[in-house]
């Protein structure tokens, strides 16, 4: 009976690595969709490992759709600005995407260095998700432990300590709800585990809206349809709205976010729309309007030109914080007449994502759109 039982125990053990393993994805090249000469598989550090030898060629995990669970790694960075992971990954248009920036290596209070943005329609919504990025200690030279857990519209992303996440994702924000997994970036990649299903408790619902309580958000829009412009035209009165002009509703999405990425998809050069909504006032009186916006903004009062404003990343151009669309770009005073008021909004962009945030300082005596 004793021998029995050792035999059994044996076995079970046998069996239970064998599960584990099957957690493991084997890095040989017959398991991943990549181009020539864009990655190796060797052995690295004693492990058998995934060098990904090109910054923007993706390296694509075949035969696994992805929707819930946990995906772990190890990855020691080689490249200059970015590595990244992929999942939901329908194609290079529509997918989930969380990467590290590596020029924040060694520095674990970089307020950049690690973010999540999704590509909506072939565009990478980086700028206009900006409080989706986070500090995380992370260095070169050395393996670094990756965990994200995600469970339907939330995600927690952990860097190298297990205890705490690096950055929580309220909401997921792209279209694609399953999908294959993928990386880019010069790195080595190790010990990748895909635990389907496996959430550690994390609700698949989506994190309360931040601004849900705040009724200061212009919310409720009318968009007219984009206009092509010149590349060498930066404006034109001929651009405004005429009678003619076609206007559909759009509303916000969360923290009061005018999603016109999400709404036209992707555009060749440069585009111009128009967003306009009605204020009531019981008095006439001024009131400060504080706007987020990517990339440029023409802003009209009742048809009087108001303010003009430019969000350009990485030139002079650019607003706090570092050119990404939030209420810190702008603010200025909207002059109300007594009853009703036409606020119309030019929205130019050219560069990566693009909306509008629109609040308020104060209602008082105000009537919004809702």
């Amino acid at each position: 009976m004793k021998k029995l039982t050792l035999i059994f125990f044996v076995l079970l053990s046998f069996s239970t690595i064998a599960q584990e393993k099957e957690k493991f994805v084997a890095m040989r090249a017959e398991n991943w969709e990549f181009k020539p000469q864009t990655a190796e598989f060797l052995e690295y550090k004693s492990r058998p490992s995934l060098k990904i030898l090109t910054s923007s060629d993706r390296i694509i995990l075949k035969d696994l759709n992805f929707t819930n669970g946990t995906i772990e790694y190890d990855f020691e960075t080689l490249d200059p600005a970015f590595n990244s992971i992929y999942f939901r990954w329908k194609d290079a248009l529509e997918n989930e995407c969380f990467y590290f920036r590596t020029g924040a290596a060694g520095n674990p209070f970089a307020v950049d260095a690690i973010q999540y943005a999704p590509h909506v329609d072939g565009i990478n919504l980086w700028d206009i998700l900006f409080h989706y990025q986070s500090n995380a200690d992370f260095k070169t030279g050395e393996w670094n432990h990756v965990k994200l857990v995600i469970s339907g519209q939330q995600m927690s992303v952990f860097v190298n300590n297990m205890g705490n996440p690096s950055l929580v994702v309220e909401r997921l924000e792209g279209n694609t709800k399953e999908g294959l997994i993928a990386f880019d970036g010069q790195a080595i990649i190790s010990n990748l585990q895909i635990k389907p299903n496996e959430t550690e408790g994390l609700s698949s619902k989506a994190g309360s809206d931040p601004t849900i309580n705040d009724p200061r958000y212009l919310r409720k829009w009318y968009v007219s349809e984009p206009i092509i412009t010149p590349g060498t035209l930066d404006f034109d009165y001929e651009y405004l709205p005429k009678e003619t002009t076609k206007w559909t509703n759009i509303g916000s999405e969360r923290r009061g976010l005018i999603n016109l990425t999400r709404k036209f998809g992707k555009g060749e050069g440069r585009r111009i729309v128009w967003l306009k909504t009605t204020i009531n006032s019981a008095k006439e009186q001024k009131r400060l309007l504080n706007l987020g916006f990517s990339d440029e903004v023409w802003v009209f009062a009742n048809k009087q030109p108001l303010h003009v404003d430019k969000n350009y990343y990485g030139t002079p151009l650019m607003k706090s914080p570092d050119g990404r669309l939030s209420t810190e770009n702008t603010s200025f005073d909207v002059p109300f007449k007594e009853g009703e008021n036409e606020l119309l909004i030019g929205v130019a962009n050219s560069f990566y994502g693009w909306g509008i945030v629109a609040r308020l300082d104060k209602l008082t005596d105000l009537k919004i759109e809702n």
